[in-house]
């Protein structure tokens, strides 16, 4: 299990993604040096109710670890069940609780971030959990609900409750992903507990990493879009801090051959079918690539692995046609 005072300073971590931080990605993250992937979440009520799908969903191979498993929820009892079956089932390292999910599907049925909204309910959960596992607890939240001040008060009372660590994304829920991620004022948040805090928002690129921890003064940061279709951000990141500058070229072959790889895991988890659920990571692997748009929708309507082969081979013998 992860300590996570003991945890090396900075702690960079990937961030918890839905339909995005599967097993496949986070084998894939591993490999280039992640010290900690946060999983998807993964419903309470469906893994009190042992659903086949969700208890896959929860399954991890080894070589992820640290892994950190995330649940949602809003039901004391019904999360602290949730999480014994989730730790004895497949023993993470530690069990994070969404209460920052900003989608209307989460918190229309007061999951998610709506928690903000009730904290003595929220410190509850944690409360419950804390009894139920011997895993350590952490929290992902907003900055509030609408007022971007509600998480000083309110990650003091997660730590209270029990919380080992917190993760803090710098909007509210009522800006979802738009505007920009507020750094200070997590940094402000920091300062109130004394448990580890992680920023989170607006980390796209590796350059960035320092420039939010310097502002925020957090323990670490968690990193969530930058690094899809990217997983070498964390090895970048390094090079940065240890040399001054990037040193390693992600070249039009390097993201091809990153792809392929993945596009196996992914087809080792959920089978031939998986080539139509993998689209969504292609469409990242390939961002931002001058005149790809014509390889890219071709790419949108594979169905097997051998039609995406083909398309990626003759892409790389046009590679002249690109720049990066």
């Amino acid at each position: 299990m992860i300590d996570w005072r003991a945890e090396k300073r900075p702690i960079i971590a990937l961030s918890p993604m839905a339909d995005m931080t599967d097993s496949p990605f986070c084998r894939i993250a591993k490999q280039f040096g992640w010290p900690v992937v946060f999983r998807e979440m993964v419903s309470a009520e469906a893994l009190v109710r042992e659903s086949a799908k969700t208890l896959h969903m929860a399954a991890f191979h080894e070589e992820e670890r640290p892994l950190i498993q995330q649940i949602f929820g809003k039901d004391p009892e019904t999360m602290a069940r949730a999480a014994e079956i989730v730790e004895k089932n497949f023993h993470p390292d530690g069990i994070d609780i969404n209460m920052g999910c900003p989608v209307y599907k989460i918190v229309s049925d007061f999951n998610g971030a709506s928690l903000m909204k009730d904290p003595d309910r929220a410190c509850a959960i944690v409360r419950e959990m804390k009894k139920a596992v011997e895993a350590p607890i952490s929290v992902k939240i907003r900055l509030g609900w609408a007022d971007k001040t509600e998480c000083l008060d309110f990650s003091k009372r997660l730590e209270e409750a029990g919380a080992q660590l917190i993760t803090i994304h710098g909007r509210t829920r009522a800006q979802g992903y738009s505007g920009v991620a507020d750094w200070e004022m997590v940094g402000r948040a920091k300062q109130g507990v004394s448990i580890p805090v992680l920023v989170n928002g607006d980390i796209h690129t590796p350059e960035k990493v320092a420039e939010a921890l310097a502002v925020s003064g957090c323990d670490g940061a968690l990193i969530a879009r930058g690094a899809l279709g990217a997983p070498w951000f964390y090895q970048l990141y390094r090079e940065i801090e240890e040399t001054g500058s990037q040193q390693t070229e992600i070249t039009l072959e390097k993201r091809v051959a990153v792809a392929l790889q993945h596009l196996n895991l992914h087809i080792e988890e959920y089978g031939e079918k998986g080539v139509t659920t993998f689209r969504k990571h292609l469409s990242y692997y390939f961002k931002g690539i001058e005149h790809i748009k014509p390889w890219r929708e071709q790419m949108m309507k594979v169905s097997s692995r051998a039609e995406l082969e083909a398309i990626l081979a003759q892409m790389l013998s046009d590679k002249s046609a690109f720049e990066l």
